[in-house]
């Protein structure tokens, strides 16, 4: 079968786990160029992963004419207009999450997506392809807790990677963008419906350093959906026992709860601390192969012609969700959704 060539732009650690896995393991896949303005990471990594061309400008990249898609994990303000320029060129196209920093930035890459819909365009809601969340959501299809009436999403960060966050706020594009979004996405995957009402509440507890970019280091969010269910939303920044998601859907006959208790494996310690379970570290960890999944899919739909679930517009009513979201905690305001 034939592979895809893949040129890939972005080298941080997301960026760094997506090459490694388009080299490693993602079946009738080649990853033949890498994009980055560090000189001596692109040089480290094509030594390592064994690719053949490196560029620090995206546009030289897009010149290459051996590559046939290109997957984005640049930061989030380059998202748009790097996905416009990869479809003008012909290249199927593959995005990390946000679409855009502003709603009017999604319409732009739905326009690009729209006008070039001969290709493949997929968005990065990794959370979707999980082996978990994919399972929970065949019962909630299936009937099996009756009716959907409540969507809880839990995302927490170590305390002890705050240092990296405080140094992306400025361009992040704030706590719910950047990291609800995923729970959002889920919400609306889970419950079938778009939220109509939104109200947030928040503040810096633990790290001023994010006030002056209108955010929060702990955030929630209660959600009111067209279909009449609800929603809740927590995000934060301090945790410090590890890496946290879990997420629970509640129906008229029974409730699903994912990872409600997080750990690392199964293993249990027995010592002076007493009786304990280690957490994962950090994302990557936790969804390494829902990673791994979604770029699969995305290889899939170019070589079997086809468009993948997650589409643009996944992308842009995330975004005007999050941006409600971030105008409510602002504001102090409950934010009606159209």
């Amino acid at each position: 079968m034939k592979k895809v060539r893949i040129g890939s732009v972005g080298l941080g650690r997301l960026g760094n786990r997506h090459a490694e896995n388009i080299a490693t393991k993602i079946s009738n896949a080649e990853l033949v160029a890498i994009c980055d303005l560090d000189e001596e990471r692109l040089k480290s990594e094509a030594e390592r992963l064994r690719v053949k061309y490196t560029y620090t400008d995206f546009n030289a990249m897009l010149e290459c004419r051996e590559i046939d898609a290109i997957v984005i994990v640049s930061p989030s303000a380059f998202h748009t207009g790097q996905i416009e320029k990869a479809l003008e060129k012909g290249f199927h196209v593959f995005s990390e999450k946000p679409l855009g920093v502003t709603v009017e930035q999604c319409r732009q890459a739905e326009n690009a997506v729209n006008k070039n819909a001969n290709l493949v365009f997929m968005l990065g809601f990794m959370r979707r392809f999980d082996d978990s969340y994919m399972y929970a959501k065949n019962k909630v299809e299936n009937g099996e807790i009756g009716k959907p009436i409540l969507f809880r999403g839990y995302s927490q960060d170590p305390e002890k990677f705050i240092a990296g966050s405080i140094a992306f706020a400025s361009h992040s594009g704030g706590i719910f963008l950047d990291m609800a979004v995923h729970d959002i996405d889920l919400a609306r995957w889970f419950m079938k419906s778009e939220p109509s009402q939104v109200y947030a509440v928040g503040d810096c507890y633990a790290h001023p350093e994010f006030a002056k970019y209108n955010d929060g280091d702990n955030v929630s969010c209660l959600m009111k959906f067209k279909s009449g269910a609800m929603g809740f939303l927590f995000s934060g920044r301090t945790a410090p026992h590890g890496y946290n998601v879990e997420t629970e859907i509640i129906g008229t006959k029974g409730t699903l709860r994912i990872a409600s208790v997080p750990q690392k494996n199964f293993v249990e310690i027995f010592d002076s601390d007493g009786v304990r379970k280690e957490c994962q570290e950090d994302f990557l960890e936790r969804f390494q192969n829902a990673y791994i999944n979604e770029m699969q899919e995305f290889v899939n739909c170019i070589l079997e012609k086809r468009k993948p679930d997650v589409t643009v517009s996944d992308g842009t009513r995330a975004v005007i969700i999050a941006n409600a979201c971030k105008k409510s905690f602002e504001t102090g305001q409950l934010i009606s959704i159209y």
